[in-house]
């Protein structure tokens, strides 16, 4: 690595003179030309791979990276944030998510006071209810045990854990079957409850507010359900638990107590599933899987922390996609996992990110002078490679791509894996190399094309490549590597904040959008046409055609 480049050259003179450098310099060409290049653009940390050598990336672009960076004053915000002080500071919080998988015996300090004491008893309290349950101890109000787990929470509340417990599903246990109810419509409810039996079915109610139209609405067709099946106030408590910091309302719901877990206000929902909010999926892999997801999230934290910026694996992959969306004007960026089993970490990622670096205004207040966030988006496996990866090859946007892949299966049929994984590679390297016009023009001739119809074909089969890529790769998917992975992405969404000078612990769109809805649900139900708000015609149309 080239030394660091002078403090006094702004760092987007170095960025945009690396633009002018590279764009007209093939990824191929550089592999060509420098031998060591993969060597020195990939490391280990936490049981993961990162290899971003296939990036439009140089030694001098990497320090310049580094450099904007530091220019933000990234070490002083990175302390502010482990030392669990109010980083949020529209709401006046903390985000000290991090506590939630410190498994040591060290303090964990927000806002001045200790929080493992607290956190260490829900984590035990949680594992009380889990080996209950999972032993058959827990019974139902007729002495069955529980056979079916119904986590009813939307946001964090519900794609955390679900895609956690998804990913994890070689680790269940076999008399239990998870389901996750996010949607108000109730169609979704609809079909969940179809698949349960009242008296072998326990809800997991997650809400900090316990207010959350979505979740309670779900909540209260839960509970008709179960007394139209002849449950009642008395056995509610062996079938409803909730996840919250509103109290008094779970109490007015029915819920014992006992069967309250608790949330906090220094975590925001999409870091949540390390808290009780993952109660449904320590239900479905045991609690000693549960510390080991906790652990490797522990390990990446400590990573983030300690491991320096040039060799910091959140803050390399933040810098790319820094890069890219701000120099490259890329709008989207595609997340590739190439497992099964993590089909909903796509979707779990757009929330972390998009929710968190979408903003418009930096933390003084101000309109932002550059896009910030990125179009997050993906599928698994080798589906997408036949629907969008098109236009990954060929279109005329540029989407960097993270690859996710699992050296082996849990499932180790024939050659599948073979077939996934090399079909992840092949991908990469078409990315990044393309395909000339002569390797092209060959290709067509021995299929004993004529010349007249080669040349014809050869714009359609050639590819530009220098599309860029990541490669992240883990040995094996377990509670440990999914639990570092998680974290790294958690903290690049941190580090690109810093870069884009933003809050990304807020979510001010999130709730303008529920109080639009609660105003019209409203009008929708209200005869007095003296209360109701004014709108657009063409809202107003909606409403008369669809609520009326």
């Amino acid at each position: 690595m080239t030394g660091r480049p002078s403090n006094h050259i702004p760092p987007e003179l170095l960025l945009e003179a690396s633009v002018e450098r590279l764009k007209d310099k093939p990824l191929k060409r550089l592999f060509e030309q420098d031998a060591k290049r993969h060597q020195r653009f990939s490391f280990d940390a936490c049981g993961l791979h990162l290899d971003y050598s296939k990036n439009r990336i140089d030694d001098e672009t990497m320090s310049a990276l580094h450099h904007w960076l530091r220019s933000c004053d990234f070490e002083r915000y990175q302390q502010h944030f482990l030392q669990g002080e109010v980083v949020n500071h529209t709401e006046q919080r903390a985000a000290a998510h991090f506590a939630l998988r410190s498994l040591s015996r060290q303090s964990c300090l927000v806002n001045g006071k200790d929080v493992m004491p607290r956190v260490r008893e829900q984590l035990a309290r949680m594992g009380g209810l889990v080996d209950s349950v999972r032993s058959g101890e827990w019974r139902g109000y007729t002495g069955r045990p529980i056979r079916q787990i119904v986590n009813i929470g939307i946001g964090g509340s519900g794609l955390g854990p679900k895609m956690a417990t998804e990913a994890l599903s070689p680790y269940h246990a076999e008399q239990l079957i998870a389901h996750y109810v996010s949607n108000v419509d109730a169609s979704e409810m609809h079909q969940v409850l179809r698949q349960c039996e009242p008296e072998t079915t326990l809800f997991v109610i997650c809400s900090k507010s316990f207010v959350t139209k979505e979740t309670l609405t779900n909540a209260l067709i839960a509970r008709r359900w179960f007394f139209a099946a002849g449950g009642n106030t008395a056995v509610l408590h062996r079938h409803f638990v909730a996840v919250t910091s509103n109290r008094p309302e779970a109490n007015r719901f029915g819920i014992h107590p006992d069967q309250q877990y608790e949330m906090w206000d220094w975590v925001g929902g999409r870091f949540s599933l390390w808290s009780s909010i993952g109660l449904s999926t320590a239900l479905m892999i045991g609690m000693e899987r549960f510390h080991e997801l906790l652990r490797g999230a522990e390990s990446m934290d400590r990573h983030f922390a300690t491991a320096p910026q040039e060799r910091n694996m959140p803050v390399v992959l933040a810098l790319l996609s820094a890069w890219y969306s701000r120099y490259w004007q890329a709008q989207s960026h595609a997340v590739l996992p190439y497992d099964h089993y993590l089909r909903f970490l796509p979707e779990h990622l757009q929330q972390l990110d998009m929710e968190s670096c979408g903003k418009s205004v930096d933390r003084e207040g101000e309109p932002v002078e550059q896009d910030t966030g990125s179009i997050l988006w993906g599928t698994a496996g080798t589906d997408g490679q036949h629907t969008y990866f098109q236009l990954l090859h060929q279109g005329t946007r540029l989407v960097p791509a993270d690859f996710i892949l699992i050296k082996e299966s849990h499932n180790p049929y024939g050659d599948n894996q073979l077939w996934l994984v090399a079909s992840a590679i092949a991908q990469m390297e078409g990315l990044m190399r393309g395909k000339t016009g002569k390797e092209a023009a060959i290709e067509l001739s021995d299929k004993g094309l004529s010349d007249e119809r080669v040349e014809a074909l050869l714009p359609y089969c050639t590819f530009e490549g220098n599309r860029p890529s990541n490669a992240l790769v883990m040995e094996r998917l377990t509670p440990t590597t999914l639990g570092a992975l998680l974290a790294l992405y958690e903290h690049k969404t941190f580090v690109q904040s810093v870069l884009w000078n933003i809050n990304p612990f807020d979510q001010w769109g999130v709730e303008y959008g529920k109080q639009l809805a609660r105003t019209i649900v409203d009008e929708a139900e209200c005869d007095d046409a003296a209360e109701r708000a004014e709108h657009d015609a063409s809202t107003q149309s909606l409403i008369d055609r669809l609520l009326k």
